[in-house]
């Protein structure tokens, strides 16, 4: 346990450069107390780690120094494999280089993390668009990386939801894979950020100088509020339906899971011929309609009065169809 967790300390202190006690404690989950004992125990052991006195000092290990990658489990070194994502290498220009890093890899473990990790890249892939779609085309992707990896602004001509066109100029702050397609999280100078879809992007021109990345935007935390709104955005209405019994899964499939699970929890108790009331967030009433056809007599609507008379009105021509 006290030679994984030296470990861990080693690569902190060199992915990271100069970190104090209490942020390496609660790093390393432990007292501070016990971070002075394990950077005396890899001080013993001949590591070049040094303290720097002062409000703004620290613990860093000696300029140039890097241990060697030898100190992964089976399981870890697996798990990199896992993360090879080789159809996003391509678009984003890497593939020979992330098949380079995978090589170098592979040749630094040891016999049994390394043949671990072989037979974990022989038997999983990642596959990351959803069935009955394919990944977005993006001809400018690599443009948008390398001014995201070199903080340069971006000029470009962008087609927004209704096929408008509009000339923006924007940093961009980061890229962001979700359900095969990609985004650009990107602010106007001086502005706040916003997501951009990758796909839409129609000429792109990289501008020259360099903008500073504000140091306190996170992309992940960025992100997950940016999903969180556009949920609340996206379920604009309620509907009010009877589902058959064991019919979940397929209310589920249609709808969408997450929304469904919650719905079903706040469901009472199905009625005497196991039918469940459900109160479901959807997108729009005539969004709801298109979904809830898809489930023929499985589902009943209650209300709103307005999608249940859409539904009436659907079935009706249904029925002038095929009777």
């Amino acid at each position: 346990m006290r030679a994984s967790r030296l470990l861990s300390l080693l690569l902190l202190l060199q992915t990271r450069g100069r970190m104090t006690a209490p942020e390496l404690a609660e790093e390393l989950e432990v007292s501070v107390r016990t971070v002075y004992r394990d950077v005396e125990a890899l001080s013993a052991a001949g590591v070049p780690v040094y303290a720097d006195r002062g409000p703004a000092g620290g613990y860093q290990l000696l300029d140039g120094y890097r241990t060697r990658l030898n100190g992964l489990t089976a399981e870890e070194a697996s798990s990199l494999f896992l993360a090879g994502l080789p159809g996003p290498a391509a678009e984003l220009g890497l593939a020979e280089v992330a098949a380079a890093a995978e090589l170098k890899l592979l040749a630094a473990l040891p016999p049994e993390p390394r043949s671990h990790a072989a037979r974990m890249r022989e038997r999983f892939l990642l596959d990351v668009p959803g069935w009955y779609r394919s990944g977005d085309d993006v001809p400018h992707l690599s443009a948008v990386a390398a001014a995201v990896w070199d903080q340069r602004p971006l000029h470009m001509t962008y087609r927004r939801w209704g096929r408008q066109v509009v000339d923006r100029v924007v940093h961009p702050y980061g890229l962001v894979l979700k359900g095969g397609s990609w985004y650009m999280v990107a602010a106007p100078p001086g502005g706040t950020p916003r997501t951009y879809r990758v796909a839409r992007v129609l000429t792109v021109e990289t501008l020259p100088g360099r903008f500073s990345r504000p140091e306190e935007f996170e992309l992940a935390e960025f992100w997950h509020g940016y999903t969180q709104e556009f949920r609340e955005r996206m379920y604009t209405a309620r509907a009010v339906i009877k589902l058959a019994p064991g019919r979940g899964d397929l209310l589920a499939y249609t709808m969408g899971a997450d929304v469904v699970t919650a719905a079903l929890d706040a469901a009472g108790e199905p009625d005497a011929e196991g039918w469940l009331t459900l109160t479901v967030p959807v997108e729009s009433l005539t969004h709801a309609r298109w979904l809830l056809l898809r489930m023929g007599t499985d589902v009943e609507v209650l209300g709103p009065p307005e999608l249940r008379a859409l539904m009436v009105e659907a079935v009706t021509a249904l029925g002038k169809i095929y009777q």
